[in-house]
């Protein structure tokens, strides 16, 4: 008996699938194709991908502390040196790929991890603007720059969250490649005058403590003062914060689907 075919996974498929395991985590999903990214990178940072493979960024909203963040705490046992949020990232992304993916490679590179070189895996930023998800304002975005020879980052800022999100992971099917089902939209210029973007890129570089460059523009979600209290703590201490907080080390089980869902940049 000749075997069955497997059916041919969509950008549409990939979408719904993370969205609907995602989503009620805290997290957004927006897919993109590599093309787009490499287009705007030098060689040296392209994705070793051709450029028509679909890939995905992943991006944590404020709802993430309370609706992922603190179930993984309940559950897991701080490992390690990691930063607790970082293995909840990767806990429930690991676990929606292979939930939702079973049969499908996919790449998975999250935004703290390097390479050999000591370069990032992938330009967190750079992913979310191609992708759509955010509008990266960068230094090249000033008509008349007034900062001379000083060194300025630029910043993502969301369109309905502002600052306060995360890019958290890119996901690289390589093994899914599309043509014009996937059409590249830009990101909502959400803060379009010179004035409020040199606003912006002065607060984020000089500034980024007091946490006012999340707020250039009206957001429908910010971080809750705990969550500012967790960010704000050193990553090599937020091990014992949350220990002061009660949380302790939990008899380590699966990540489980919510119950209704069957079937920074800055400071980390």
């Amino acid at each position: 008996m000749e075997s069955m075919a497997k059916p041919r996974v969509t950008v549409e498929d990939i979408e719904k699938g993370l969205s609907e395991f995602l989503m009620p985590l805290g997290f957004e999903v927006y897919p993109f194709k590599v093309g787009w990214y490499n287009a705007v990178l030098i060689p040296t940072l392209h994705l070793s991908y051709p450029d028509h493979t679909v890939a995905v960024v992943v991006l944590s909203t404020p709802k993430m502390f309370e609706q992922a963040f603190k179930p993984f705490l309940k559950r897991e046992s701080f490992k390690g040196l990691n930063d607790p949020i970082d293995q909840c990232v990767a806990d429930c992304i690991s676990t929606c790929v292979s939930q939702c993916f079973p049969d499908q490679p996919v790449d998975i590179s999250y935004d703290y991890e390097m390479l050999p070189s000591r370069k990032p895996k992938f330009l967190a930023q750079t992913a979310a603007h191609v992708a759509g998800a955010a509008y990266y304002y960068q230094r090249t975005d000033i008509t008349n720059d007034p900062w001379g020879e000083k060194k300025m980052f630029g910043v993502c800022i969301h369109p309905r969250l502002g600052g306060w999100f995360a890019i958290r992971a890119l996901l690289v099917f390589p093994s899914v490649v599309v043509d014009e089902e996937l059409i590249q939209k830009p990101p909502p210029d959400c803060v379009p005058s010179q004035e409020d973007r040199v606003e912006l890129l002065e607060r984020f570089n000089f500034r980024w403590k007091d946490w006012s460059y999340r707020d250039i523009i009206p957001s429908v979600q910010c971080y809750s003062e705990e969550q500012k209290t967790y960010f704000s703590t050193p990553p090599d201490q937020r091990a014992m914060l949350l220990r002061q907080w009660g949380f302790s080390a939990g008899e380590k089980s699966g990540l489980q689907l919510p119950d209704g869902n069957k079937g920074e940049e800055g400071p980390r």
